[in-house]
């Protein structure tokens, strides 16, 4: 079965979720102001921390509902699973939320640098956004089990109603009560429990009913005990994840002034615009490959394995290259705030490069993870955090925001040239490294960097925002062309109208 329109649906859902949530931050830092967004970037960063506590079951989740649909778990095993997994989400949730919520003071307190805002309507914002992370947590077991049955159409419709609710029509509830943190996060709450609400009633649809089990589901959690050794590995590579990709916010949240360190949120979220246009094709691939595993397809693996990487080189290299070349004016152009372009614009440069190279030194994990076998995925990300954190907290808290960018480039950079080779030695071939660098990724690389090279040097850039922003759009379409023309198998599948077919 074609992954094409899976992928599409992932591209849609994810470029307006992009495009919704980058547009309209302006707009809140217009109407809340700097230091209150920062309470919004600072809530983000909470979600994120809150998901160490994942135990690696929503990852885990997804594969063994991959392997049902795929026959090699019997529909009573899947629902015994399926239960459990659920009573240790609600346990965590409940005590999670709870040492967040009791902490609320303290972090409102002794933690954010806060100048204007209300110390208790901080504490106020802090507490309901320990509610929020706890629900919002909940549901990524359901979305694991939707997107490990391949229901990514059906989860990408939902994904953009959910951020509609939380991007726009936030907007229409502070204008009709107040622009204040209070009514922002209050209006956070309402959607996520209406969002835990309905991803719970999709899942309830998709279970195997109970007419068809040939036993008592039980409310034991010994299902889960043989995959224990997997979710732990998982929950060790999650938190190190976790770790590595907000320690930074961390440790510049108690740092800098909460408007700066809304300022270079802002840059952040701008640089992930590089992983955001990845994640569905990954999204989408990864159920497939599981599901290859399990069938013993290892030319069907290593062909979709490659096939993606392509796919990812086409979309991540163009929008690289545009936000190195072009970062203080995709700023100015973005906020049309000078001070924002002028602070913010070497760590839009440095995490973008980064996270372009991420985007290909994260691929071997996918096909570890398909085998389930995550040993060296392991070794690697202990030798990886333990480069990378000290490195960081030196970095962060000597020069910064740009300090934090830098330790997050290297150590990627040394990630994919140090470690990935040894991953595809094991799982695949000696010289499919050399392959997968010089014929899947390297080639889509020169054509783009040269056309946005000789567009920084050669184009004058216009004076008003609206030209700029036109112009930065245009330079971005021109990169993609060039992308998709640099790779002979992405032509010849836009030309048969296809993208990805497994064998």
């Amino acid at each position: 079965m074609s992954l094409r329109l899976p992928i599409l649906a992932n591209y849609a859902s994810q470029l307006y979720i992009t495009i919704v949530g980058i547009v309209l931050v302006p707009t809140y830092v217009r109407y809340m102001g700097a230091e209150a967004y920062g309470l919004v970037a600072f809530f983000a960063m909470l979600q994120a921390f809150f998901g160490m506590l994942d135990l690696g079951l929503t990852p885990t989740i997804g594969r063994e509902t991959a392997r049902f649909h795929g026959g090699a778990l019997s529909p009573l095993l899947y629902r015994q699973l399926f239960r459990a997994i659920s009573l240790i989400f609600c346990a965590i949730a409940v005590l999670g939320g709870g040492a967040l919520l009791c902490m609320s003071d303290i972090v409102a307190s002794r933690w954010l640098n806060v100048t204007h805002i209300d110390k208790n309507a901080v504490i106020n914002a802090v507490q309901i956004m320990s509610v929020c992370v706890a629900l919002r947590w909940m549901g990524g077991l359901y979305r694991g089990a939707i997107t490990g049955a391949e229901r990514l159409i059906l989860m990408s419709g939902f994904n953009v109603f959910i951020a509609t609710l939380r991007f726009v029509a936030v907007l229409g509830s502070m204008a009709a009560f107040s622009y204040t943190p209070k009514v922002f996060f209050i209006h956070q709450l309402v959607v996520a429990l209406t969002e835990l609400l309905l991803l719970y009633l999709i899942n309830l649809r998709m279970l195997p009913s109970k007419r068809s089990l040939d036993g008592a589901i039980g409310w034991s959690i010994k299902p889960v005990l043989p995959i224990v050794k997997f979710a732990m590995t998982i929950t060790f590579t999650s938190s190190v994840w976790v770790l590595v990709t907000q320690t930074d916010k961390l440790i510049l949240s108690g740092i800098l002034p909460l408007a700066d360190y809304g300022f270079f949120t802002m840059a952040v979220m701008i640089a992930s615009g590089v992983t955001v246009i990845s994640a569905p094709i990954t999204a989408s691939i990864w159920p497939r490959m599981s599901k290859l595993a399990a069938e013993a397809n290892d030319t069907g693996l290593l062909k979709l394995y490659r096939q993606s990487t392509q796919l990812v080189a086409v979309a991540a290299i163009p929008t690289t290259v545009v936000l190195v070349c072009f970062a203080s004016p995709v700023l100015l152009a973005w906020t049309g705030s000078a001070e924002i372009a002028a602070k913010a614009s070497t760590s839009l440069q440095l995490y973008a490069l980064g996270n372009g190279v991420m985007a290909f030194a994260a691929f071997p994990y996918y096909l570890q993870f398909a085998k389930g076998d995550l040993k060296l995925h392991l070794i690697g990300n202990v030798i990886f955090v333990i480069t990378l954190i000290p490195g960081l907290i030196w970095a962060t808290t000597r020069f910064g925001m740009n300090g934090a960018g830098w330790a997050w480039l290297l150590a990627n950079s040394g990630y994919f040239v140090l470690w990935v080779p040894r991953i595809h030695r094991r799982f695949a071939a000696k010289d499919f490294n050399f392959r997968w660098v010089f014929e899947d990724i390297l080639p889509i690389l020169v054509l783009p960097l040269t056309f946005v090279l000789l567009a920084k040097y050669v184009l004058p850039l216009p004076s008003g925002r609206i030209e700029l922003s036109l112009l930065i759009a245009l330079i971005s379409a021109l990169t993609l062309a060039a992308g998709i023309v640099s790779s002979p198998p992405m032509r010849a599948k836009l030309t048969r109208g296809r993208f990805i077919k497994t064998a």
